[in-house]
């Protein structure tokens, strides 16, 4: 049987394009379902039905972590049995990350298990000791065979299992290449099937490929409990970690870190980190606070107008949707009666942070005002509110917990939806002003 590398369809007989997805190439031979079905799944930590008020789970503790961002992205620490899946792009701090990981959980008198079908150990033990981890009670297992790694956990019954990374582990017993779709399924069923059995942590890394997702099978999410995305800028120090799916926590909840040359560390406020704080008003300039899983961050957003010199306006948009800033431009045009015609619009989100959620709507509309009307928008004032087509001022989830961070971080005003109810006491350092419409907003800032 032959399977497409890129969209997992089955055919019969090897052709030079797959008959599905159109690209070539892509055909691998594997086994067929039928010859590996001696490897389904056993039945060791599930033999019979129990019901559900006799599970007991108090084994089943969170092992927390030194990284407080760790432990929030994960929901609270590590779960024994669990099988956590960390993808990123090359380079981006995979392995330095999960050797972090291992040391903290080493110096707790437990055994860890380092397997690396990427890197030798000498190459390994000079990056642990360039970012100051110990080496006691972490073993290193350089091979790419799954064999090995077995047989090394049965020696050394460890109490949390790496692997770095899943593309480049293979199972002897299969005839295909290490990162083909069979390998990684196979691959990552033993180690899911050894995670459960044994009540052991097992952290797996994977690759992304071109389209930013992660190399393999789509399969291969769906299987782990949790699935964390790591990214960041080549020339920022800013490392982001997401909760892509997480059976113990919250998903898209986020993770600061700060990359140095002794590896990665907390970042304690990000909202600090990310804002700029000075206190000198400038165009085009505007605080917003964007909610990601259970923390809001404040961000600052940029945008930029100038005369084009081409046929057609260009827009640019960095850090936020580009469909939503076309969204935006086109109600700053039709409902505040802004020009944007012969323009380039570029929209920025300092410090490399990525806001998808619609709350950044006003900021963003008022960021573009600013500049086509040259007026400085107040630097002690802070925007939230989703655009509607009509230019109304739409509410945002979460408000009193956004309010407490503006009230933290010491700002002066707020503009916020109307329908929006807020719930808290407003202290009177801070003035909220309430707004229904765009045209409002804009008057507000620049009045």
């Amino acid at each position: 049987m032959f399977i497409c590398s890129n969209c997992d369809n089955k055919s019969l007989r090897w052709e030079g394009k797959c008959p599905r997805c159109q690209k070539w190439n892509s055909l691998v031979e594997t086994k067929s379902d039928k010859e590996l079905l001696i490897k389904g799944w056993h039945s060791d930590f599930s033999s019979t039905p129990k019901l559900l008020s006799e599970i007991n789970t108090d084994n089943r503790q969170y092992i927390s972590l030194e990284s407080t961002e760790m432990n929030r992205v994960l929901g609270g620490g590590l779960v024994p049995g669990s099988v956590i899946l960390l993808a990123g792009e090359p380079g981006i701090g995979k392995s330095t990350l999960l050797l972090n990981i291992s040391a903290n959980i080493a110096k707790r008198d437990s055994i860890i298990l380092y397997l690396s079908g990427e890197e030798s150990q000498e190459q390994i033990t000079i990056r642990a000791k360039r970012i100051g981890v110990n080496g006691n009670n972490l073993y290193i297992l350089s091979s790419i065979y799954i064999q090995d790694l077995l047989f090394s956990v049965e020696k050394y019954n460890p109490a949390l299992i790496v692997v770095d990374s899943i593309q480049t582990l293979c199972d002897q017993t299969i005839d295909s290449e290490p990162g083909s779709i069979t390998q990684i399924k196979e691959c990552t069923r033993q180690l899911i099937q050894y995670a459960k059995s044994h009540n052991i942590s097992i952290i797996i890394s994977g690759h992304l490929n071109k389209a930013g997702d992660i190399a393999g099978p789509r399969v291969l999410e769906h299987m782990v409990d949790v699935v964390l995305n790591m990214e960041g800028e080549n020339m920022n120090n800013h490392r982001l970690i997401t909760t892509v799916k997480n059976r113990f926590g919250p998903t898209f909840e986020v993770g600061v870190f700060e990359m140095d040359e002794f590896g990665l560390h907390d970042v304690v406020d990000p909202s600090k980190s990310f804002h700029n704080n000075s206190n000198i008003s400038n165009i085009g300039s505007i605080s917003i606070l964007t909610s990601m899983g259970t923390r809001n961050l404040l961000v600052e957003i940029q945008a930029l107008t100038s005369k084009t010199i081409f046929g057609s306006p260009r827009r640019v948009a960095t850090g936020v949707d580009y469909n939503r800033m076309l969204l935006v431009c086109a109600v700053l045009s039709r409902r505040a009666n802004i020009s944007l015609s012969g323009l380039d619009i570029a929209v920025n989100i300092a410090g490399g942070l990525k806001v998808n959620e619609t709350a950044a709507d006003l900021g963003m509309a008022l960021a573009i005002a600013s500049n086509i009307l040259d007026y400085a928008l107040p630097n002690h004032i802070v925007a939230m509110g989703e655009i509607g087509l009509a230019g109304e001022i739409r509410s945002v989830p979460q408000i009193d917990k956004r309010i407490y961070e503006i009230i933290r971080l010491g700002f002066k005003e707020a503009i916020i939806p109307r329908n929006n109810k807020v719930s808290m006491d407003i202290p009177s350092s801070l003035i909220l002003h309430e707004v229904s419409n765009l045209r409002e907003a804009i008057d507000i800032c620049m009045s």
